[in-house]
């Protein structure tokens, strides 16, 4: 599992639509663009020449400090790496799209946030690889 790291890989993923939206919960959305999309080489018969690349984009407007950020960004990265022989190949993007409590979650940098963090995501993660392995399981809508 590749971290991604280009700005175009990030556009991609975010950019293809919500067909690219494989799973949600209350506090993410997982983005997957298959690998078969962004290879040119497998038209010639080739494999795909990408593997799986990861990436967070987590906003400033659901996590107003830098400590919250970077705890949820080691946790995405932590549950991609646990995930990483059940994802299909392509560009996997997980987004923030709404802010923890501060009610629930007092601390920036919490035992427990750090545990709900670890189990949604887990979550998110198992029910976007299944969902994904049934898109690209099932025959392409002739057009």
């Amino acid at each position: 599992m590749r971290r991604l790291k280009q700005r175009a890989g990030f556009e991609r993923a975010l950019g293809a639509g919500p067909q690219a939206i494989v799973a949600r919960s209350p506090h993410f959305m997982l983005h997957f663009v298959p690998a078969a999309e962004l290879s040119t080489g497998q038209a010639l018969g080739h494999p795909p020449a990408v593997d799986c690349q990861a990436g967070a984009v987590l906003p400033k407007r659901w996590a107003r400090r830098a400590v919250t950020r970077n705890l949820l960004k080691r946790q995405v990265y932590a549950c991609f790496e646990r995930h990483a022989g059940d994802l299909p190949a392509g560009i996997w993007v997980v987004r923030l799209r709404a802010a923890f409590d501060r009610e629930q979650f007092r601390s920036s940098a919490s035992e427990v946030l750090k545990r709900a963090a670890r189990q949604e995501l887990d979550a998110l993660l198992a029910q976007g690889a299944a969902r994904a392995r049934r898109q690209l399981a099932a025959p392409p809508a002739s057009t």
